[in-house]
């Protein structure tokens, strides 16, 4: 990621940064760290990481900008910005683009709600790298009675390196945080460590969550007639968690799993698909029609066109997790499509963090029951998202560039930011003092029954140990045919939906 600083001016001075060798500072608070040269660091939008982040971060300074002097509270998405790989690029843009529409909405649609927002881009480098410095730096603006930094939003993936950066900013700095799209099991709360993460808070299902909700969906199907393959690289609690998961759901199976190990770099091919073209020869021959894969979405991509050119003539459904959706934004996996139709087709079915039809109006699945389409507030809640998603489009007056919200990452992001801002306004009730850290993090346990968050995503409601209770879980297949990721139905970890005054329920020994 060596390339060069490009200085643009637009309605002030705007660094676009993928790395540089002539500048290690890269611009105001963001500087030059290792061997790829890669700027990391913090900025109110005054630097812009990726060409592609460029409209999305102007929106952000401008906005920010325009709470200057009205004493705003801070909230910090901490992601990587930069990529290499294409479709993670992509993401990292629809990630920034839903910190942005939670920001603008907080700030324009809500009767005035105080305190207002100033939001921070946060880069923790490739991998979250360099997550110390920029985790004392968020502490910092955490101390200081200018910014009053009182959340992090947005931790987005379920690495060894997250889980240090998660405890330090709620452990060691006392830094309530909101989690993304992160599914790992171990990055939460939970009855057996309570205090694991103090003051964190999530939004998304777990992995565990998500296999609950496929087989209440009636993903589980014959053991025999199941086979598990899976990525054996440590350091990832997203593989860890899928890999214990799936080995539960396929407990039976006549064969052992069939198994790999990816690069350190997940995001890199290496010379995986020659693996992956040996193991489907044995999987032909086994009597297996269910593969549950654990793997990220680089692999699955080679798994999926290997298992597209067999010899054998058996139909296959692949069942993987939430990340297998950024195949739908992989450039790459464009011309590949039709390997979900040959021999006699593939079925890959997934459950995702958040869809578009989730929450539409006569969306697929609304057969299913009226429970299924019971939570009005949340139809309203996407209805709203998706208009004001509309408004800042390509070809609107103030653009953040091309909107996708099929692969769930704008969806949840949102969602991550607007849960921060809910529990901070809420600690805000009653007086006009700003919060503390303390009465933020303690602000999320006031996050369910009245006071559910109605997200983009679903209703959002936390548990005693910041966990969302019974999260809807949209249950989704590829479509070879309209290269799209189709939303089947929704679907539960406990097998039904929650009341609408969402609680958790009280369970022996929680």
């Amino acid at each position: 990621m060596i390339g060069v600083l490009v200085l643009a001016v637009v309605a002030g001075t705007y660094f676009t940064v993928r790395a540089s060798r002539h500048d290690p500072s890269c611009g105001s608070g963001v500087k030059e760290r290792g061997t790829q040269h890669e700027c990391t660091g913090v900025t109110d939008g005054s630097v812009v990481f990726a060409p592609a982040l460029k409209q999305v971060t102007q929106r952000i300074k401008a906005e920010n900008d325009a709470v200057a002097g009205k004493t705003p509270v801070t909230v910090a998405l901490m992601i990587p910005m930069i990529s290499d790989n294409a479709a993670e690029q992509r993401e990292l843009v629809e990630q920034t683009q839903g910190a942005y529409l939670a920001q603008y909405r907080a700030n324009h649609r809500s009767n005035n709600q105080r305190p207002p927002v100033r939001l921070l881009l946060a880069n923790p480098g490739h991998n979250y790298e360099f997550w110390r410095p920029i985790a004392d730096r968020l502490a910092s603006a955490a101390a200081s009675g200018r910014e009053n930094l009182r959340a992090v939003a947005g931790i987005n993936i379920s690495l060894d390196a997250t889980e240090d950066a998660l405890a330090y900013l709620t452990n060691t700095k006392g830094i309530p945080v909101v989690a993304g799209s992160l599914t790992g099991n171990d990055f939460a709360n939970t009855p057996e460590r309570p205090h694991a993460f103090r003051g964190l808070a999530r939004v998304a299902p777990t992995n565990s969550d998500q296999a609950a909700a496929l087989g209440s969906y009636g993903a589980g199907k014959k053991p025999d007639e199941t086979m598990v393959v899976e990525d054996l690289r440590e350091g990832d609690n997203y593989l860890y968690t899928l890999r214990r998961v799936f080995e539960r759901l396929a407990k039976g199976a006549k064969n052992a799993p069939e198994t790999f190990r990816s690069p350190k770099d997940f995001n890199k091919e290496d010379n995986l698909s020659n693996d992956f073209h040996q193991m489907v020869a044995d999987i032909c021959t086994s009597d297996a029609k269910t593969v549950y894969f654990a793997g990220r979405p680089v692999q699955l991509r080679q798994f999926l066109v290997e298992l597209g050119n067999r010899t054998c003539d058996k139909r296959y459904t692949v069942i993987t997790g939430s990340h297998a959706s950024t195949l739908t934004v992989d450039p790459k996996f464009a011309p590949e499509w039709g390997s979900l139709t040959k021999g006699a087709g593939i079925t890959l079915r997934y459950a995702g963090l958040a869809h578009p039809d989730a929450w539409a109006p006569n969306a697929p699945g609304s057969d299913n029951g009226p429970a299924d389409r019971s939570d009005d507030a949340s139809k309203a809640a996407y209805k709203e998202f998706r208009d004001l998603a509309a408004e800042f489009g390509p070809g609107s007056e103030h653009p953040i560039g091309p909107v996708s919200l099929v692969d769930s990452r704008t969806i949840i992001t949102h969602d991550s930011v607007a849960t921060a801002i809910a529990g901070i306004r809420n600690s805000t009730v009653g007086s006009v003092r700003m919060p503390t850290l303390p009465q933020v993090a303690d602000g999320w346990l006031r996050l369910h029954g009245t006071h559910t968050v109605h997200g983009a995503s679903g209703p959002i409601c936390l548990d005693q140990y910041g966990n969302p209770y019974n999260k809807a879980v949209p249950i989704v297949h590829l479509d070879p045919v309209t290269k799209k990721a189709v939303f089947d139905r929704l679907a539960w970890p406990e097998g039904h939906p929650s009341p609408s005054d969402c609680t958790a329920p009280n369970k022996p020994g929680t």
